[in-house]
């Protein structure tokens, strides 16, 4: 008799799936959060595994910041067409505008920090209770001490002090009017984990992920794409190189790695001999202070 086992990819596949039934049987008004990126990308991937046949119980929803790379758009537009569901994208340039919020100023001028408070008004506009979002503990210690069901108040505040315990794969997503729950399926996987998962499965990504000349500057040993959001100044060395990106956030705060990885297996031979997180080599904004993504997150950030 022929004994039947999972792999590690299939136990984090099953844990996933369940998650995502979890948030399609616990709330009324989910969503996901999609921005084109290689987690959001995985994301969807599951989802049509925990759904198909049948459609997604959730639209799928971008905070676009309009600092966005182009390849990664193209992405986000072509695969919500391709699978047939809805796509919902809100500017935080429109968001700027209604409530005369000040536009970040300075050569890296992000606005990442203000994708705050479009998401929110998304949230309150659709009467959003759940957004399922690729936020993984691997990636920076804030993110590392928040739970797979993390509760927002009814200000869309965390507070890192009063989280639910998860025990035996139960998850309680009870809250009460006003309060919404960020949802994280792939919590538990790492950057590597994603990778592989992405080569079993055959996952079409966009071409920013594998290594391409760009022109970019030098900025503290971050090698930053040139772009129309960015201010250059007479001391900045324009280059030519071979990059790729590990993750993808504004070109304002997103650098690139040098790399000539050109396929799937040479970009997971190059993480595995990597000693950076992807946040801690390319997020230019996470090294505002030690507690800049915590900060972010106790205001409503993803």
């Amino acid at each position: 008799m022929s004994k039947y086992s999972l792999d590690y990819l299939d136990h984090l596949e099953s844990e996933a799936i369940h998650i995502f039934r979890e948030v399609a049987g616990q709330f009324e008004r989910p969503a996901l959060l999609f921005s084109g990126g290689k987690d959001s990308i995985t994301l969807v991937q599951l989802a049509l595994k925990a759904f198909r046949p049948g459609k997604f119980p959730f639209p799928l929803v971008h905070i676009d910041t309009g600092h966005n790379f182009p390849e990664a758009l193209q992405y986000r537009d072509e695969l919500a067409k391709k699978i047939g569901e809805k796509l919902i994208v809100r500017n935080v340039g429109d968001t700027i505008k209604a409530k005369n919020l000040t536009e970040p100023k300075g050569k890296f001028a992000s606005r990442n920090a203000l994708q705050t408070y479009t998401l929110l008004d998304t949230i309150e506009e659709f009467k959003f209770d759940a957004c399922i979002g690729g936020a993984r503990r691997d990636e920076e210690k804030a993110r590392a001490k928040e739970r797979i069901f993390s509760v927002r108040d009814e200000f869309g505040q965390w507070d890192p002090k009063l989280q639910r315990p998860e025990l035996w794969n139960t998850y309680n997503g009870r809250i009460t009017k006003g309060e919404n729950v960020r949802v994280f399926p792939i919590s538990n996987w790492t950057e590597l984990d994603v990778w592989n998962y992405i080569r079993r499965e055959k996952i079409e990504l966009p071409s920013i992920y594998f290594s391409h000349e760009r022109e970019v500057i030098d900025h503290e040993g971050q090698l930053v794409a040139v772009s129309d959001f960015i201010k250059l100044d007479a001391t900045d060395k324009v280059l030519r190189k071979n990059v790729r990106y590990r993750t993808v956030g504004d070109m304002t705060c997103t650098a690139a790695v040098e790399s000539h990885a050109s396929n799937i297996d040479d970009i997971i031979s190059e993480i595995t001999a990597t000693k950076t997180s992807e946040r801690g080599e390319t997020r230019i904004d996470d090294k505002v202070s030690e507690a800049a993504m915590e900060d972010r997150k106790k205001n409503g950030y993803f």
